[in-house]
């Protein structure tokens, strides 16, 4: 069975490598892949297959914002962008709120479900209507210098521990509230950029 990124990251593959595109192409395939990850785990499992979805979720959506949303407000229009960025910022509040919940309480699932629609319909729009005018409204070097902020802020987010740490405190440590992360991929793209 074909996993649920393996169109994203079919697409993204017809790209440069480092083209900014393709980079958030393959996020979302990650987003796609965690996400089914979440719903088909128990427990510590699904905790931490979660503390890696929402770091991600932390990082990209912020690296959208910052490097992005400047672009497709001259690309894709000023509408497009607040649309995107209002869809991101609903999302936002929702993670922060999913953050806080037990992952195998009945109220996590039933919000979760949503989120992940909120979360794709959302991906499909920027797929479709954002990121082509990007392509086509900058240059391959504009396109390689904005993948290279989003590389930078990928830093940011924690992978999952290896499996000796599961379970102990440093692992919620190492991922962190979402707003830590928001904060710490900000700081980074702005080093990036300089």
């Amino acid at each position: 069975m074909a996993h649920e990124g393996d169109a994203d990251r079919r697409k993204a593959a017809e790209l440069p490598e480092g083209d900014v595109v393709r980079i958030l192409l393959e996020q979302h395939g990650r987003i796609r892949d965690l996400f089914a990850e979440v719903k088909g785990a128990q427990g510590e499992v699904k905790q931490q297959a979660f503390d890696e979805l929402r770091a991600l979720l932390a990082v990209h959506e912020t690296a959208e914002e910052m490097v992005i949303r400047p672009v497709a407000k001259d690309t894709a229009g000023k509408a497009e962008v607040e649309a995107r960025n209002e869809e991101e910022h609903e999302a936002n509040e929702v993670l922060m709120s999913l953050e806080r919940m037990d992952v195998t309480s009945a109220d996590f699932e039933r919000e979760f479900a949503d989120f992940e629609r909120a979360v794709v319909a959302h991906a499909e729009k920027e797929e479709n209507e954002e990121f082509p005018t990007i392509r086509a409204g900058r240059s391959e070097e504009q396109l390689q210098r904005m993948g290279r902020m989003l590389r930078a802020a990928e830093k940011v987010a924690p992978t999952r521990p290896h499996p000796s740490a599961a379970g102990k405190p440093m692992r919620q440590f190492a991922v962190g509230p979402f707003a830590s992360l928001v904060d710490r991929t900000r700081d980074a793209i702005t080093a990036a950029s300089r």
